[in-house]
C-alpha cells in the first residue's frame, strides 16, 4: 500500500476535501479483546465469555467500542506518513457514533478523507472523516471526525 507522504501544510492542504487513503485489514482477536478488558477494567461478559456471548444474537463476543477505537493510531499509520514534524496532538473527536458490533475474529479497516485544513499561526489543525469498515458487513462499526493539531518543523 502506498502512503500518503507529507511534508508540510501546503503539502496536506491539497488533500482537502480528499479521500486521503484505506488501511488494511486487521483482524480482531479474543486476545486483543481480553487485553483490552484487562487494560480498562471493563469486563463484560459480552466482550470476555465466548460461552454466554454464543446465547446472544451475536451468537459470540464483540470488541469493545473502544477498542475498536484505540485501533485509529496504528491503521491512521498505514494511510499516511507525516515528516517535517516538531509534534503532533490529538486534538479531540467529533460526531462520533459506534454503528455496528465487532465480532471477534472479524477484520477491520480505516478509511479516511480530509474533511478540513486550517493554518492556525503556523500550527496545522486538520479534521479527518474516518470510517472504520467491517469485511463483508455494509454496516461501519463507526464513524467520526478526528481533530488533530500538527507542528510543522519551520522550513530550512
Amino acid at each position: 500500500m502506498n502512503k500518503l507522504n507529507i511534508s508540510s501544510f501546503e503539502e496536506f492542504e491539497k488533500h482537502n476535501g480528499k479521500e486521503l487513503g484505506v488501511s488494511d485489514y486487521l483482524k480482531v482477536t479474543q486476545e486483543q479483546i481480553n487485553l483490552f478488558a484487562d487494560a480498562t477494567l471493563d469486563h463484560q461478559w459480552i466482550h470476555v465469555d465466548p460461552k454466554r456471548a454464543a446465547e446472544t444474537e451475536f451468537k459470540t463476543t464483540i470488541a469493545h467500542g473502544y477498542l475498536t477505537l484505540s485501533l485509529i493510531p496504528y491503521l491512521w499509520d498505514q494511510i499516511t506518513e507525516f515528516h517535517n514534524i516538531k509534534m503532533m496532538i490529538n486534538y479531540g473527536i467529533d460526531k462520533l457514533k459506534f454503528n455496528q458490533p465487532v465480532m471477534v475474529n472479524s477484520e477491520v479497516r480505516l478509511r479516511a478523507k480530509l474533511h478540513s485544513i486550517a493554518n492556525l499561526r503556523g500550527i496545522t489543525k486538520f479534521e479527518v472523516d474516518v470510517t472504520l469498515e467491517i469485511k463483508d458487513n455494509p454496516k461501519p462499526a463507526f464513524k467520526g471526525v478526528l481533530v488533530f493539531l500538527y507542528h510543522f518543523n519551520s522550513p530550512a
